[in-house]
């Protein structure tokens, strides 16, 4: 029997435009269905992703986080890694997992460049419920 569940981890760094995505992607499949996870950072949501995905109680796993660079670390190693990560977790447990994981070039913390992107997670957590649902009717016709 193919989960009706799905999680949702959301990075805390930026939350107030991280947590958008999440309203997106409720737009298309209910708050009711999903089960969300905080962590830390972007960094750490290939970890939890994995376990989730393991479980065999989701449909998918949604990540989302916004790794921009704060001048202390690459943030271009960072968002590689995650996504790498978010890959990885995917192949290995065979349940889609999924990246809501941005990086822009020249992100600034002004009112203009907050309004951008808290839209922007919106649209991007909308495509990322599509994407679940799509990849899992498509698996269910090969499967049948």
């Amino acid at each position: 029997m193919t989960p009706t569940r799905y999680a949702f981890v959301k990075a805390n760094w930026h939350s107030d435009i991280v947590d958008r995505a999440l309203e997106g992607f409720c737009e298309l499949i209910p708050a009711s269905q999903v089960d969300v996870f905080d962590v830390p950072g972007a960094f750490e949501m290939p970890l939890l992703a994995r376990d989730l995905a393991s479980t065999g109680s989701y449909a998918a796993v949604t990540c989302a986080a916004l790794v921009v660079d704060g001048g202390i670390y690459r943030h271009d190693f960072v968002a590689a890694a995650v996504v790498d990560g978010l890959m990885r977790a995917s192949l290995d447990s065979g349940v889609p997992v999924l990246s809501v994981s941005l990086t822009p070039h020249h992100f600034q913390e002004t009112a203009h460049h907050m309004a951008i992107y808290r839209d922007h997670f919106v649209t991007k957590g909308r495509e990322a419920a599509q994407a679940a649902l799509m990849i899992g009717k498509a698996r269910a016709s090969i499967a049948a």
